[in-house]
Protein backbone atom coordinates (compact mmCIF):
# COMPACT_ATOMS: atom_id res chain seq x y z
CA UNK A 1 0.00 0.00 0.00
CA UNK A 2 1.84 3.68 -1.24
CA UNK A 3 1.87 6.26 1.69
CA UNK A 4 0.47 10.08 0.64
CA UNK A 5 -0.36 13.23 2.48
CA UNK A 6 -2.88 14.81 3.58
CA UNK A 7 -6.16 17.51 2.51
CA UNK A 8 -9.82 18.08 3.12
CA UNK A 9 -13.22 20.55 2.40
CA UNK A 10 -16.56 21.61 3.87
CA UNK A 11 -19.44 24.41 3.70
CA UNK A 12 -20.51 27.62 5.39
CA UNK A 13 -23.00 30.20 6.32
CA UNK A 14 -27.46 30.70 6.37
CA UNK A 15 -28.82 29.43 3.26
CA UNK A 16 -31.91 27.48 2.27
CA UNK A 17 -32.60 24.94 -1.27
CA UNK A 18 -29.68 25.25 -3.05
CA UNK A 19 -29.46 24.93 -7.06
CA UNK A 20 -25.54 24.53 -8.08
CA UNK A 21 -26.30 24.63 -11.49
CA UNK A 22 -22.17 24.65 -12.52
CA UNK A 23 -21.25 23.82 -15.94
CA UNK A 24 -17.73 24.94 -15.99
CA UNK A 25 -15.91 24.36 -19.21
CA UNK A 26 -13.02 25.57 -20.63
CA UNK A 27 -10.60 24.49 -23.74
CA UNK A 28 -12.39 22.78 -26.50
CA UNK A 29 -13.57 19.17 -26.13
CA UNK A 30 -11.26 17.63 -28.83
CA UNK A 31 -11.14 14.02 -28.65
CA UNK A 32 -12.88 14.47 -24.74
CA UNK A 33 -15.95 11.72 -24.92
CA UNK A 34 -18.86 12.40 -23.74
CA UNK A 35 -21.18 11.06 -21.20
CA UNK A 36 -22.99 8.85 -24.09
CA UNK A 37 -19.62 7.91 -25.21
CA UNK A 38 -17.90 7.00 -22.00
CA UNK A 39 -21.02 4.35 -21.83
CA UNK A 40 -20.35 2.82 -25.38
CA UNK A 41 -16.62 2.80 -24.75
CA UNK A 42 -17.31 0.74 -21.41
CA UNK A 43 -19.58 -1.28 -23.20
CA UNK A 44 -16.89 -2.77 -25.70
CA UNK A 45 -15.85 -6.02 -25.40
CA UNK A 46 -13.30 -8.56 -26.77
CA UNK A 47 -9.48 -7.11 -26.42
CA UNK A 48 -9.06 -5.93 -30.04
CA UNK A 49 -10.10 -5.00 -33.20
CA UNK A 50 -8.92 -3.68 -36.37
CA UNK A 51 -10.08 -2.98 -39.82
CA UNK A 52 -9.12 -1.65 -42.92
CA UNK A 53 -8.89 1.78 -41.55
CA UNK A 54 -7.09 0.88 -38.36
CA UNK A 55 -9.62 1.30 -36.05
CA UNK A 56 -8.77 -0.14 -32.47
CA UNK A 57 -11.14 -0.77 -29.76
CA UNK A 58 -10.66 0.52 -25.89
CA UNK A 59 -12.04 -1.72 -23.28
CA UNK A 60 -11.07 -3.39 -20.36
CA UNK A 61 -9.04 -6.16 -20.44
CA UNK A 62 -9.93 -9.39 -21.11
CA UNK A 63 -9.31 -12.39 -18.66
CA UNK A 64 -7.69 -13.92 -21.47
CA UNK A 65 -5.54 -11.09 -22.38
CA UNK A 66 -1.91 -10.86 -22.83
CA UNK A 67 -0.01 -8.79 -20.84
CA UNK A 68 2.42 -7.45 -23.26
CA UNK A 69 2.47 -5.94 -26.95
CA UNK A 70 5.54 -5.94 -29.09
CA UNK A 71 6.37 -3.71 -32.22
CA UNK A 72 9.24 -5.03 -34.20
CA UNK A 73 12.04 -3.11 -35.36
CA UNK A 74 11.00 -2.15 -38.84
CA UNK A 75 7.15 -2.33 -38.83
CA UNK A 76 5.17 -0.94 -40.83
CA UNK A 77 3.08 1.84 -39.23
CA UNK A 78 4.11 1.01 -36.08
CA UNK A 79 2.12 -1.46 -35.76
CA UNK A 80 2.15 -4.18 -32.31
CA UNK A 81 1.00 -7.29 -31.77
CA UNK A 82 0.28 -9.69 -28.92
CA UNK A 83 3.29 -11.60 -27.99
CA UNK A 84 4.16 -14.57 -26.11
CA UNK A 85 6.63 -12.32 -23.92
CA UNK A 86 6.70 -10.89 -21.25
CA UNK A 87 8.56 -8.37 -18.59
CA UNK A 88 9.92 -10.72 -15.91
CA UNK A 89 11.53 -8.27 -14.15
CA UNK A 90 12.36 -4.39 -14.38
CA UNK A 91 15.47 -2.10 -12.42
CA UNK A 92 13.96 1.89 -13.10
CA UNK A 93 17.43 2.91 -11.89
CA UNK A 94 19.42 0.93 -14.57
CA UNK A 95 16.42 0.49 -17.08
CA UNK A 96 17.28 -3.22 -17.73
CA UNK A 97 14.57 -5.94 -18.54
CA UNK A 98 14.60 -9.28 -18.41
CA UNK A 99 12.32 -10.87 -20.77
CA UNK A 100 10.74 -14.01 -20.94
CA UNK A 101 8.45 -16.24 -22.42
CA UNK A 102 4.66 -15.70 -20.70
CA UNK A 103 3.81 -18.81 -18.45
CA UNK A 104 1.46 -21.35 -20.38
CA UNK A 105 -1.61 -22.80 -19.08
CA UNK A 106 -2.20 -26.24 -19.05
CA UNK A 107 -4.74 -28.63 -17.95
CA UNK A 108 -5.17 -32.32 -16.69
CA UNK A 109 -7.94 -34.56 -15.20
CA UNK A 110 -6.79 -34.12 -12.06
CA UNK A 111 -5.66 -30.71 -11.35
CA UNK A 112 -7.66 -28.42 -13.85
CA UNK A 113 -5.70 -25.69 -14.95
CA UNK A 114 -2.64 -25.18 -13.94
CA UNK A 115 -0.43 -22.59 -14.96
CA UNK A 116 3.43 -24.09 -15.98
CA UNK A 117 6.76 -21.74 -15.31
CA UNK A 118 7.55 -19.29 -18.50
CA UNK A 119 10.27 -20.56 -20.69
CA UNK A 120 13.21 -18.66 -21.46
CA UNK A 121 13.15 -16.46 -25.02
CA UNK A 122 15.36 -17.47 -27.64
CA UNK A 123 17.65 -15.88 -30.43
CA UNK A 124 15.57 -13.59 -32.56
CA UNK A 125 12.37 -13.15 -29.94
CA UNK A 126 13.65 -9.82 -28.94
CA UNK A 127 16.10 -7.00 -30.39
CA UNK A 128 17.43 -3.61 -30.97
CA UNK A 129 14.33 -1.50 -32.02
CA UNK A 130 11.33 -3.34 -30.60
CA UNK A 131 9.21 -1.36 -28.66
CA UNK A 132 7.48 -3.35 -25.51
CA UNK A 133 4.55 -2.27 -23.74
CA UNK A 134 3.39 -4.17 -20.45
CA UNK A 135 0.92 -4.32 -17.75
CA UNK A 136 2.37 -4.20 -14.22
CA UNK A 137 5.11 -6.33 -13.67
CA UNK A 138 7.77 -7.15 -10.99
CA UNK A 139 9.61 -3.80 -10.48
CA UNK A 140 7.32 -1.95 -12.92
CA UNK A 141 4.23 -1.42 -10.68
CA UNK A 142 3.08 1.45 -13.43
CA UNK A 143 3.43 -0.65 -16.57
CA UNK A 144 6.49 0.02 -18.79
CA UNK A 145 6.65 1.50 -22.60
CA UNK A 146 10.16 1.27 -23.79
CA UNK A 147 12.28 0.45 -26.70
CA UNK A 148 15.16 -2.15 -26.78
CA UNK A 149 18.51 -0.13 -27.19
CA UNK A 150 20.76 -3.54 -26.54
CA UNK A 151 20.53 -7.12 -26.40
CA UNK A 152 22.24 -7.70 -23.38
CA UNK A 153 22.14 -11.59 -23.22
CA UNK A 154 21.02 -14.67 -21.42
CA UNK A 155 19.35 -14.82 -18.07
CA UNK A 156 17.83 -17.19 -15.22
CA UNK A 157 14.67 -16.74 -16.56
CA UNK A 158 15.21 -15.49 -20.35
CA UNK A 159 16.59 -12.28 -21.73
CA UNK A 160 18.33 -9.06 -20.65
CA UNK A 161 18.04 -6.31 -22.66
CA UNK A 162 18.83 -2.19 -22.12
CA UNK A 163 16.00 -0.17 -22.76
CA UNK A 164 15.07 3.32 -22.97
CA UNK A 165 11.72 5.61 -22.42
CA UNK A 166 9.54 5.55 -26.08
CA UNK A 167 6.16 7.19 -27.01
CA UNK A 168 2.87 5.53 -27.46
CA UNK A 169 2.81 6.32 -31.68
CA UNK A 170 5.72 4.14 -31.71
CA UNK A 171 2.75 1.25 -30.97
CA UNK A 172 0.19 2.56 -32.64
CA UNK A 173 1.43 4.46 -35.73
CA UNK A 174 -1.53 5.05 -37.64
CA UNK A 175 -4.00 3.46 -35.67
CA UNK A 176 -7.05 5.17 -34.74
CA UNK A 177 -8.62 4.57 -31.11
CA UNK A 178 -11.37 6.39 -28.43
CA UNK A 179 -13.16 5.14 -25.85
CA UNK A 180 -13.58 5.21 -21.82
CA UNK A 181 -13.15 2.60 -19.61
CA UNK A 182 -14.72 1.77 -15.83
CA UNK A 183 -12.14 1.70 -13.15
CA UNK A 184 -12.74 -1.37 -10.57
CA UNK A 185 -13.96 0.43 -7.44
CA UNK A 186 -12.02 -2.10 -5.01
CA UNK A 187 -9.25 -1.70 -7.39
CA UNK A 188 -8.06 0.94 -5.40
CA UNK A 189 -4.79 1.18 -2.77
CA UNK A 190 -6.23 3.09 0.17
CA UNK A 191 -4.10 5.12 2.06
CA UNK A 192 -6.20 6.06 5.17
CA UNK A 193 -4.94 9.90 6.71
CA UNK A 194 -7.13 10.41 9.41
CA UNK A 195 -8.63 7.79 12.07
CA UNK A 196 -12.05 7.35 11.36
CA UNK A 197 -12.09 6.86 7.72
CA UNK A 198 -14.19 4.19 6.09
CA UNK A 199 -14.30 2.89 2.52
CA UNK A 200 -17.08 1.28 0.61
CA UNK A 201 -18.22 0.10 -2.66
CA UNK A 202 -20.26 -1.91 -5.22
CA UNK A 203 -18.74 -3.96 -8.47
CA UNK A 204 -20.10 -7.03 -10.59
CA UNK A 205 -19.40 -9.88 -8.05
CA UNK A 206 -18.93 -8.20 -4.69
CA UNK A 207 -19.54 -5.21 -2.76
CA UNK A 208 -18.11 -3.72 0.44
CA UNK A 209 -19.79 -1.91 2.84
CA UNK A 210 -18.05 0.08 4.96
CA UNK A 211 -20.47 1.91 7.46
CA UNK A 212 -23.46 -0.39 8.71
CA UNK A 213 -26.45 -0.08 5.94
CA UNK A 214 -24.57 1.80 3.52
CA UNK A 215 -25.79 1.62 0.04
CA UNK A 216 -23.43 2.64 -2.79
CA UNK A 217 -24.01 2.35 -7.05
CA UNK A 218 -22.63 -0.05 -8.89
CA UNK A 219 -19.11 0.38 -10.25
CA UNK A 220 -18.70 3.52 -7.33
CA UNK A 221 -16.69 3.85 -4.92
CA UNK A 222 -17.38 5.92 -1.28
CA UNK A 223 -15.37 7.31 1.43
CA UNK A 224 -16.88 8.42 4.67
CA UNK A 225 -15.19 10.75 7.04
CA UNK A 226 -15.44 12.18 10.91
CA UNK A 227 -12.85 14.44 12.13
CA UNK A 228 -12.58 17.40 14.47
CA UNK A 229 -11.54 20.29 12.52
CA UNK A 230 -8.18 21.30 13.50
CA UNK A 231 -8.55 24.99 15.26
CA UNK A 232 -6.70 27.62 13.98
CA UNK A 233 -3.25 29.06 15.80
CA UNK A 234 -4.19 31.31 18.36
CA UNK A 235 -7.84 30.41 18.14
CA UNK A 236 -9.34 30.28 21.35
CA UNK A 237 -9.64 27.01 23.56
CA UNK A 238 -13.90 27.35 22.97
CA UNK A 239 -13.43 27.00 19.39
CA UNK A 240 -14.50 23.05 18.70
CA UNK A 241 -15.99 22.52 14.81
CA UNK A 242 -16.05 18.74 13.54
CA UNK A 243 -17.25 17.88 9.77
CA UNK A 244 -18.88 14.27 8.78
CA UNK A 245 -19.76 12.82 5.24
CA UNK A 246 -18.79 11.37 2.26
CA UNK A 247 -17.85 11.40 -0.84
CA UNK A 248 -18.83 9.17 -3.75
CA UNK A 249 -16.89 9.00 -7.04
CA UNK A 250 -17.69 6.47 -10.11
CA UNK A 251 -14.88 6.99 -11.90
CA UNK A 252 -13.46 6.51 -15.67
CA UNK A 253 -10.82 6.83 -17.37
CA UNK A 254 -10.97 8.79 -20.88
CA UNK A 255 -8.83 8.04 -24.06
CA UNK A 256 -8.38 8.67 -27.39
CA UNK A 257 -5.90 8.31 -30.16
CA UNK A 258 -5.43 9.70 -34.08
CA UNK A 259 -3.31 8.59 -35.76
CA UNK A 260 -1.75 10.80 -39.21
CA UNK A 261 -0.61 9.18 -42.11
CA UNK A 262 -0.06 12.42 -43.53
CA UNK A 263 1.59 13.54 -40.30
CA UNK A 264 4.29 11.08 -39.36
CA UNK A 265 5.75 13.15 -36.57
CA UNK A 266 2.67 13.44 -34.29
CA UNK A 267 -0.49 12.12 -33.86
CA UNK A 268 -3.37 13.92 -35.49
CA UNK A 269 -5.31 13.65 -32.38
CA UNK A 270 -4.71 12.76 -28.67
CA UNK A 271 -6.60 12.83 -25.50
CA UNK A 272 -6.24 11.57 -21.73
CA UNK A 273 -8.64 12.42 -18.78
CA UNK A 274 -10.72 11.06 -16.27
CA UNK A 275 -14.74 11.84 -15.63
CA UNK A 276 -17.44 10.33 -13.55
CA UNK A 277 -20.28 11.08 -11.45
CA UNK A 278 -20.26 12.61 -8.03
CA UNK A 279 -22.08 12.30 -4.35
CA UNK A 280 -21.15 14.18 -1.41
CA UNK A 281 -23.04 14.54 1.44
CA UNK A 282 -21.47 16.42 4.70
CA UNK A 283 -22.22 18.40 7.29
CA UNK A 284 -20.31 20.86 9.72
CA UNK A 285 -20.83 21.93 12.88
CA UNK A 286 -19.31 24.08 15.70
CA UNK A 287 -17.45 27.18 16.56
CA UNK A 288 -14.99 27.87 13.43
CA UNK A 289 -12.36 29.98 14.26
CA UNK A 290 -10.44 32.75 12.35
CA UNK A 291 -7.96 31.28 9.71
CA UNK A 292 -5.36 33.16 8.49
CA UNK A 293 -5.38 30.80 5.33
CA UNK A 294 -7.32 28.24 3.99
CA UNK A 295 -6.85 25.08 6.08
CA UNK A 296 -6.75 21.84 4.08
CA UNK A 297 -6.83 18.34 5.65
CA UNK A 298 -7.07 15.43 3.42
CA UNK A 299 -8.54 12.32 4.58
CA UNK A 300 -7.89 9.92 1.80
CA UNK A 301 -5.75 8.69 -0.81
CA UNK A 302 -6.21 6.68 -3.52
CA UNK A 303 -4.46 5.17 -5.97
CA UNK A 304 -5.08 2.66 -8.86
CA UNK A 305 -3.31 1.39 -12.10
CA UNK A 306 -6.43 0.43 -14.49
CA UNK A 307 -5.26 -1.07 -17.70
CA UNK A 308 -6.86 -0.11 -21.17
CA UNK A 309 -6.80 -2.76 -24.12
CA UNK A 310 -6.20 -0.42 -26.81
CA UNK A 311 -6.73 -2.92 -29.56
CA UNK A 312 -3.81 -5.49 -28.63
CA UNK A 313 -1.45 -3.06 -26.36
CA UNK A 314 -2.01 -2.60 -22.73
CA UNK A 315 -2.60 1.21 -22.53
CA UNK A 316 -1.46 1.35 -17.96
CA UNK A 317 -3.13 4.45 -16.47
CA UNK A 318 -2.21 5.80 -13.40
CA UNK A 319 -5.24 7.63 -11.23
CA UNK A 320 -4.76 9.46 -8.21
CA UNK A 321 -7.51 10.69 -6.12
CA UNK A 322 -7.23 12.63 -2.59
CA UNK A 323 -10.24 13.59 -0.59
CA UNK A 324 -10.16 16.42 1.26
CA UNK A 325 -12.27 19.04 3.05
CA UNK A 326 -10.87 22.63 3.55
CA UNK A 327 -12.19 25.72 5.42
CA UNK A 328 -11.16 29.37 5.64
CA UNK A 329 -12.47 32.00 7.66
CA UNK A 330 -11.91 35.83 9.30
CA UNK A 331 -13.51 35.55 12.23
CA UNK A 332 -15.22 33.26 14.99
CA UNK A 333 -18.28 31.86 13.86
CA UNK A 334 -20.77 29.20 14.85
CA UNK A 335 -22.44 27.09 11.97
CA UNK A 336 -24.72 23.88 11.65
CA UNK A 337 -24.80 22.97 7.94
CA UNK A 338 -25.81 20.21 5.76
CA UNK A 339 -25.37 20.20 2.03
CA UNK A 340 -26.18 17.29 -0.56
CA UNK A 341 -24.43 17.06 -3.85
CA UNK A 342 -24.85 15.44 -6.99
CA UNK A 343 -23.55 16.07 -10.59
CA UNK A 344 -20.43 14.83 -13.04
CA UNK A 345 -17.26 15.84 -13.82
CA UNK A 346 -14.77 15.89 -16.42
CA UNK A 347 -10.95 16.51 -16.89
CA UNK A 348 -8.21 16.06 -18.94
CA UNK A 349 -6.11 16.90 -22.13
CA UNK A 350 -6.82 17.15 -25.27
CA UNK A 351 -4.00 17.72 -28.75
CA UNK A 352 -4.65 18.70 -32.06
CA UNK A 353 -2.04 19.78 -34.73
CA UNK A 354 -3.11 23.26 -35.09
CA UNK A 355 -3.45 24.68 -30.98
CA UNK A 356 -1.34 22.13 -29.60
CA UNK A 357 -2.71 20.43 -26.05
CA UNK A 358 -5.31 22.33 -24.70
CA UNK A 359 -7.17 21.82 -21.32
CA UNK A 360 -10.59 20.36 -21.02
CA UNK A 361 -12.38 20.69 -17.43
CA UNK A 362 -16.22 20.61 -17.26
CA UNK A 363 -18.19 19.84 -14.22
CA UNK A 364 -22.36 20.10 -13.28
CA UNK A 365 -23.83 20.37 -10.01
CA UNK A 366 -26.56 20.23 -8.64
CA UNK A 367 -27.93 20.63 -4.66
CA UNK A 368 -30.55 19.61 -2.67
CA UNK A 369 -32.13 22.10 -0.02
CA UNK A 370 -29.76 22.59 2.75
CA UNK A 371 -30.51 23.23 6.41
CA UNK A 372 -27.81 26.08 8.07
CA UNK A 373 -27.53 28.08 10.87
CA UNK A 374 -24.90 30.76 11.75
CA UNK A 375 -24.09 33.13 14.22
CA UNK A 376 -21.66 35.79 15.43
CA UNK A 377 -20.05 38.05 12.83
CA UNK A 378 -17.83 37.22 10.61
CA UNK A 379 -17.08 35.41 7.13
CA UNK A 380 -16.14 31.47 6.12
CA UNK A 381 -15.78 29.48 3.55
CA UNK A 382 -16.09 25.60 3.23
CA UNK A 383 -15.95 23.16 0.21
CA UNK A 384 -15.50 19.05 0.47
CA UNK A 385 -13.61 17.82 -2.36
CA UNK A 386 -11.19 15.64 -4.35
CA UNK A 387 -8.17 16.62 -6.72
CA UNK A 388 -7.21 13.86 -9.35
CA UNK A 389 -4.12 12.94 -11.23
CA UNK A 390 -3.99 10.69 -14.64
CA UNK A 391 -0.99 9.79 -16.25
CA UNK A 392 0.30 6.90 -18.69
CA UNK A 393 2.99 4.45 -17.66
CA UNK A 394 4.07 5.90 -13.78
CA UNK A 395 4.21 9.61 -15.56
CA UNK A 396 1.83 12.18 -14.32
CA UNK A 397 -0.35 14.50 -16.86
CA UNK A 398 -2.76 15.46 -16.10
CA UNK A 399 -3.33 17.19 -12.63
CA UNK A 400 -7.08 18.17 -11.20
CA UNK A 401 -8.78 19.78 -8.58
CA UNK A 402 -12.68 19.98 -8.20
CA UNK A 403 -13.86 21.84 -5.24
CA UNK A 404 -17.77 22.46 -4.58
CA UNK A 405 -17.81 25.15 -1.75
CA UNK A 406 -20.25 27.27 0.55
CA UNK A 407 -19.27 30.79 1.41
CA UNK A 408 -21.29 32.73 4.18
CA UNK A 409 -20.75 36.29 5.41
CA UNK A 410 -22.34 38.32 8.42
CA UNK A 411 -22.31 41.80 9.83
CA UNK A 412 -23.25 42.54 12.94
CA UNK A 413 -24.43 40.23 15.82
CA UNK A 414 -26.53 38.17 14.00
CA UNK A 415 -28.19 34.81 14.25
CA UNK A 416 -29.52 33.69 11.22
CA UNK A 417 -30.84 30.40 10.31
CA UNK A 418 -32.64 28.99 7.25
CA UNK A 419 -33.92 25.33 6.16
CA UNK A 420 -35.46 23.10 3.87
CA UNK A 421 -38.50 23.43 1.74
CA UNK A 422 -39.86 24.21 -1.33
CA UNK A 423 -36.19 25.49 -2.89
CA UNK A 424 -36.60 29.21 -1.66
CA UNK A 425 -34.49 30.79 0.90
CA UNK A 426 -36.23 30.50 3.99
CA UNK A 427 -34.25 32.77 6.55
CA UNK A 428 -34.71 34.08 9.57
CA UNK A 429 -31.62 36.69 11.41
CA UNK A 430 -32.24 38.62 14.47
CA UNK A 431 -30.12 41.92 15.48
CA UNK A 432 -29.11 44.75 13.53
CA UNK A 433 -27.19 42.33 10.78
CA UNK A 434 -27.39 41.53 7.45
CA UNK A 435 -25.73 38.24 6.01
CA UNK A 436 -25.60 36.11 2.63
CA UNK A 437 -24.54 32.75 1.57
CA UNK A 438 -23.57 31.69 -1.50
CA UNK A 439 -22.88 28.42 -3.33
CA UNK A 440 -19.81 27.89 -6.24
CA UNK A 441 -17.25 25.40 -7.57
CA UNK A 442 -13.90 25.82 -8.11
CA UNK A 443 -11.83 23.77 -10.72
CA UNK A 444 -8.28 23.93 -11.22
CA UNK A 445 -5.14 21.76 -12.83
CA UNK A 446 -2.25 21.51 -15.12
CA UNK A 447 -1.42 19.79 -17.79
CA UNK A 448 2.12 18.28 -17.36
CA UNK A 449 4.99 18.18 -20.00
CA UNK A 450 5.03 13.85 -19.31
CA UNK A 451 1.39 14.12 -22.09
CA UNK A 452 4.68 14.14 -24.63
CA UNK A 453 4.32 10.40 -23.87
CA UNK A 454 1.87 9.82 -26.84
CA UNK A 455 4.13 11.24 -29.04
CA UNK A 456 3.35 14.77 -29.43
CA UNK A 457 5.77 17.82 -29.63
CA UNK A 458 7.60 18.10 -26.32
CA UNK A 459 5.84 20.98 -24.03
CA UNK A 460 8.51 23.73 -23.12
CA UNK A 461 6.51 24.17 -19.66
CA UNK A 462 3.66 22.85 -17.56
CA UNK A 463 0.16 24.45 -18.75
CA UNK A 464 -2.20 25.48 -16.09
CA UNK A 465 -6.00 24.45 -16.71
CA UNK A 466 -6.97 28.01 -15.10
CA UNK A 467 -8.58 28.53 -12.35
CA UNK A 468 -12.46 28.08 -13.70
CA UNK A 469 -14.15 29.46 -10.94
CA UNK A 470 -18.56 30.09 -10.58
CA UNK A 471 -20.65 31.20 -7.73
CA UNK A 472 -24.03 32.06 -7.22
CA UNK A 473 -26.06 33.60 -4.01
CA UNK A 474 -28.13 30.97 -2.82
CA UNK A 475 -29.77 33.35 0.52
CA UNK A 476 -29.71 36.64 2.10
CA UNK A 477 -31.29 38.71 4.85
CA UNK A 478 -31.05 41.47 6.84
CA UNK A 479 -32.53 41.88 10.63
Amino acid sequence: MRKWPARAVVPAFAASALLLASGCSAGPDQGSPSSAGRASGAAASGAATADADRSLAVAAPATDATPTAVAHSGAAGGRAHKTALKVSSYDNKTRRAVISRASKVTSTPSTGATPSAGGTTAPGDIAVGDVIASAPAPGAPDGLLAEVTKVIGGADDGTEVQTAPTTLDTLLGDGRAKGSVPVDPASFDIDRLLPDVKISWARTGGIHSGPEGTKVPLGSLRVDVEAKVPAAEGAPVSADASVSGFVQVAPEVDFSYGGSAAQESAPGSAYLGVSGDWTSQWALKGRVAAATKPLRVPFAKLHADPVLQVGPIPVVVNLDLTCYFEISGDGSVTVDIEQDLRGDFKAGGAYGPAKGWTPVNESTMTSTPVRTSVTTAGKVKAALGAQASVGLYGTVGVTADLAPYLRGEAEGSVKATSGTGSGKAAGTSTAAASWAVYGGVDLSGTLRIQLAVFGTPVFQRDIPLGALHREWKLADGKA
